[in-house]
């Protein structure tokens, strides 16, 4: 019974980091990089579903990420993440990879996105970036950093990036 509450509470606590939980509005701290010259802005919806993990090893969880972007981006992904929970109250990680796929300010294609959150005792960082060389079709040349805003229970968006060779 100690590892099916051990493994509710990995399931939750990466739950609570892709999602923000603990502020009303979570925003992650995120470096601009050089010569991002566009910005896109939206809300989205996600469904994260407990997934088995390859090995039985406590602390770890893993999921399956669905996404529905609305706005100046408009698409759907698919993921993946892993969670990390401690013993320590409101300390834990995850990591994810993102398959994004549909249209960016009506330029079509697909790229991955990144993300490595962390949890330090309830305070959150979390930085989402655009995997280098992902992008494909009208989006190859695709860079940038995501962040992800939530408030009163709504998700959204505020994308920062650059296609190299676009005007």
């Amino acid at each position: 019974m100690r590892n099916r509450t051990r493994a509710g509470a990995v399931v939750l606590t990466g739950l609570c980091l892709a999602l923000g939980c603990g502020s009303p509005a979570f925003s992650q701290t995120v470096q601009k990089g050089e010569g991002m010259s566009k910005h896109a802005t939206g809300t989205f919806e996600v469904k994260l579903s407990p997934q088995a993990t390859a090995e039985k090893v406590e602390g770890l969880g893993r999921m399956s990420i669905d996404k529905q972007f609305h706005g100046d981006l408009e698409a759907t992904s698919q993921g993946e993440m892993l969670t990390a929970g401690t013993v320590e109250k409101g300390s834990a990680g995850y990591v994810a990879i993102e398959w994004v796929s549909g249209s960016l300010h009506g330029r079509t294609g697909t790229f991955a996105l990144q993300h490595t959150g962390t949890m330090n005792r309830g305070v959150p960082s979390l930085s989402v970036t655009v995997v280098p060389d992902s992008g494909t079709g009208q989006l190859a040349g695709l860079s940038g950093t995501l962040k992800i805003i939530i408030a009163d229970g709504k998700h959204s968006y505020d994308f920062d990036y650059a296609i190299a060779g676009a005007p």
